[in-house]
């Protein structure tokens, strides 16, 4: 697969494009040149305390778990241990209410801006670190979980519902690492009964890697092949987080690559139940 600057275009950068956003031309050039963009304030106060409700409200009930949308990002998945990182697919099928929110509306305006005005929003998930104990979420690329048959033009919004700190597990970054190729990666612990990916140790530099902290509401932007990273949780609180993707067309790799991770994984636990919730 050709490395190619996919987040830039004509569209994306014309004024009238981001100006609903509040994002200026150079958050927007610097989104391109870096592949990550840290802002203090995208949803008030009040949309703050109404999605923590709701996100509170889904984990505590496990949504999604019996279709396998619920389970541990970093472990096993088995039932009879505690999650060391848990995560919600799509929490907006189990609680529609989001889809109404000034989130999402703030959202389409910031996918349109850095990706022109025909991207579309959608591919919400939510990760809870838990106190104390919440797993680190290791150095990975969103696009190495996806099919590599394409070629994306995509990015995630990471929103804290809480204060983001490097003690709770702020998202960070490598610079520019989007401009490259998709890294090997492997399994988490290269145990292949865990969901989460990771960078095959020893792979990238992360001596240039930025932390953002953030303020509850503030958000960061990431490009789909950008390198990042949130450490473990050793705060008194969870680490909220809700994140919800926006891509513009994806179009046929002139030449696909092959990810032989993707092929490894035995995730039991989690298929069966996913199986099961559609016999």
């Amino acid at each position: 697969m050709a490395s190619v600057n996919k987040s830039t275009g004509s569209d994306a950068t014309h004024p009238s494009s981001h100006a609903a956003s509040g994002l200026t031309a150079d958050d927007v050039a610097r989104y391109h040149e870096q592949g990550f963009l840290a802002l203090p304030s995208v949803i008030s106060a009040d949309e703050v305390a109404r999605m923590r409700g709701i996100y509170d409200r889904l984990f505590a009930d496990r949504a999604g778990r019996a279709n396998g949308d619920q389970f541990d990002l970093a472990g096993p998945d088995e039932e009879d241990s505690e999650a060391r990182l848990p995560q919600i697919l799509k929490p907006s099928r189990y609680a529609p209410e989001i889809l109404q929110a000034e989130t999402i509306a703030r959202v389409e305006a910031l996918v349109r801006a850095l990706l022109g005005p025909s991207a579309t929003v959608g591919g919400d998930h939510a990760i809870n670190k838990p106190p104390h104990q919440g797993a680190e979420t290791p150095w990975h690329q969103d696009e190495a979980y996806w099919d590599p048959a394409y070629t994306y033009c995509s990015l995630s919004i990471w929103i804290p519902l809480q204060e983001a700190t490097v003690e709770n597990g702020c998202m960070q970054f490598i610079p520019g690492s989007h401009r490259g190729e998709v890294l090997p990666h492997q399994q988490i612990g290269n145990d292949p009964r865990v969901h989460g990916l990771e960078v095959v140790p020893g792979v990238v530099d992360v001596s240039t890697a930025v932390a953002c902290p953030l303020p509850p509401g503030g958000a960061t932007i990431h490009d789909s092949r950008t390198v990042h990273y949130t450490a473990a949780n050793r705060s008194d609180d969870y680490r909220r987080a809700y994140i919800i993707g926006g891509s513009a067309a994806r179009t046929p790799a002139a030449n696909p690559a092959v990810y032989p991770w993707r092929e490894g994984q035995q995730t039991t636990p989690r298929a069966q139940r996913a199986r099961h919730s559609k016999e």
